[in-house]
This record gives structure tokens, sequence and C-alpha cells, in this order.
């Protein structure tokens, strides 16, 4: 057993002084991640501070219409908030599809951010790993690689983003809200994880030290979805995910005009990715399966699967028009004939079933 100091924060503040006080310390909300990566000898912290009973566990509805999300508050706990089903469902259902409802009665907010890009290669201490031990190479590129990275992605490191949560908060557009040594910050979240570069370690722009201390929301949009595509129908990471959140012109047109909309990727890169090529071609287009596919094909239009992968971009193709068609009631389209390709992709052994599969 390698030994750890453990201490529990008073406030946030001594909790920030603490971690940014040593260098081997970290912070200790649900740990359904960073007991896992002890357990494992990924990570060996000197010191854990403990910030799970600093309060920050309130999700409050702000006079303007914003949501302000306390980074304490649990997955199960936000997932079945009245306001966040109703206003937000693609973060509702997005929460429901992760993990199990044992870990999201522990895993919180802020910790659900902080979750490590990992793969099968990071969490196994006997191969290299960049992100775990920056210069030893990275296994995956020559390795096993279903689940890894299509999109900006790097020499360095091929893992993908974990979180759903994260993704649906990407399509909301959401801000993170960070206290330091000097103050807080407010952050994107669009910005806050980054892709690997030469520093694939770095999973997030957070200097050591600062601690997530809340989410902010702002005012809804009207219609909003979170597909997840998946091996099995619970406990498994995403092998695609997307979350829409949009508004029309006129929800009663035969054809409507897609006025606003943001739309984020998961299973697909090392952060959520969003997915502003295909946002470009939507906005202020008309509803149509075309210009759904169209969309999809300048997003993927820079992919670059591995391997084992390659199914990834006509599966992230079919559920992002899948979920628009949802969200827009727009027609599906015509079955194939007989001995002709699928309408929307080829549909192999990986891909089959990806509709109905996830939440």
């Amino acid at each position: 057993m390698m030994p750890f100091e453990y201490r529990r924060a008073d406030n946030a503040e001594s909790a920030v002084a603490l971690v940014s006080g040593s260098p081997q310390a970290a912070f200790l909300a649900g740990g359904t991640n960073m007991v896992d990566r002890m357990k494992l000898g990924v990570d060996s912290p000197g010191l854990l501070v403990d910030v799970s009973r600093l309060g920050m566990d309130a999700v409050e509805v702000l006079r303007d219409g914003r949501v302000r999300i306390g980074t304490n508050v649990r997955n199960a706990d936000l997932a079945a908030n009245m306001h966040i089903r109703r206003r937000y469902p693609v973060l509702a259902q997005a929460l429901l599809s992760g993990a199990s409802g044992q870990l999201r009665n522990l895993a919180t907010t802020g910790g659900n951010l902080l979750q490590r890009t990992r793969c099968v290669y990071f969490q196994n201490p006997t191969t290299p790993c960049n992100k775990r031990e920056p210069g030893t190479g990275c296994s995956a590129v020559d390795g096993y690689t279903r689940y890894h990275a299509i999109l900006g992605a790097s020499e360095h490191c091929v893992a993908t983003h974990p979180s759903d949560m994260a993704v649906a908060l990407a399509a909301l557009d959401a801000a993170v809200v960070v206290l330091g040594s000097a103050g807080d910050r407010i952050l994107p979240v669009s910005d806050f994880h980054r892709l690997p570069g030469d520093e694939p370690d770095k999973d997030t722009v957070l200097a050591h030290g600062e601690l997530v201390t809340a989410v902010e929301l702002p005012p809804a949009m009207p219609r909003s979805a979170y597909r997840k595509v998946r091996d099995r129908a619970s406990y498994a990471f995403a092998l695609v995910s997307v979350a829409v959140a949009l508004e029309l012109e006129d929800d009663d047109a035969a054809t409507p005009v897609i006025r606003d909309l943001r739309i984020a990727l998961g299973g697909v890169a090392h952060k959520p990715w969003r997915a502003l090529q295909a946002e470009a071609v939507l906005r202020g287009a008309p509803a149509t399966q075309e210009n759904f596919r169209a969309a999809a094909d300048a997003e993927l239009a820079f992919a670059e699967p591995l391997s084992d992968n390659g199914f990834k971009v006509p599966m992230t193709r079919n559920t992002l028009t899948a979920v628009l068609r949802e969200l827009t009631g727009a027609p599906a389209p015509e079955p194939a004939a007989e001995g002709t390709d699928h309408p929307e992709g080829p549909e192999g052994p990986a891909e089959a079933g990806w509709e109905e599969m996830g939440s």
C-alpha cells in the first residue's frame, strides 16, 4: 500500500491553499475516478484534500434565467432535478446514460468534469503511455483502438474523453466557475478541456490547485436531446455520443428552419468535441435530411480513423442525423431497396442496431 495524507478542508479557500502548496496534492470529492486510479497504481498523490463536505451542493435558478450547479451536486441528484429535466433534457439524459446508478450517487459535477481522459493503456501501468508518463510513447497508436479518437488526436495520444455530462454541457454552452489562489475565474466549458497536442498529460487548462466551484448554464434552448451509442446498455463508455440543443423559427411549418443550434460529440476526441462546422451548415437552414447529412459530412471531413475504429465515421453521421430528425420532426429517409446500400451508410456488426442503443 502506498501511504498518503488525508485532510478535510474547512472551506474552498483553504482547500485551494492546501493543494496549491503541495505539488503531490489532489482534491477528493466523490472519488469514483481518483480512487480507481490509486488502486491501479496509476496515481499516487501524497495528499488528498477532501472537498465533499464544503457545501456547493445546490442547483439554483437565477433571476436572469441561468442555472448555477454547485460542484458537489451528485450526478444522480442533478439528473433527477425537475428544472433540469424540463428545461435541459439533454443534460438529464446524458447523466442517466453515464456509469451505473451506484456511481451516479457518488459522482459529483466537478469530479465528472475532471475525470481523466483515458484508455486501457493509461489504466495499465505496465504499458508505455504519454498521458501517464510523458515521453514514454503511446501504446494505443499501434494497438487496440476501437474506443479511440477520430478527431483532434495527435501522435502522442489518441484517447477519448469519457464524460457524458461534459458533452451535454458543451452543447448547452455552459461555463465553469473556478477558484484559485488569485480568486475566481469563469471558463467556457468548450475551452476547459484540452486536445492532446504534445502535452497529453494535461487534460484541462486548470493550474495546479484551482478548484471547480460551480457550473453555470445559460437560458435553455427550446429543444435538446442526447444519444449515446455503446457496446452494452449500461456502464459502458460511448463509442459515439451526440448532444444537440436547438431553436426553430417556425415549429409548425412543414419544413421548419433552424434558427440556432449547438452540437457536441462524445467518444470521438480527447475532449467533448464542439461540432462548429456542422453548426455553421445548419444555422439558418431548413431542417431536412439532406442538410443534416451535409452538416455531418462537413464536421467529419477531417476525421482520421485508426485501425479499429473506422466505423465511428458513419456511426457519428448516422447518430447526429437521427438526433436532428428527432428534435426537428424531419421525416426519416426512405428505406433502401433490397440489395442496395443502407441509406445512411454501411451497417456492419459494429453499426448494427445503432439507433436502438443507448438511452
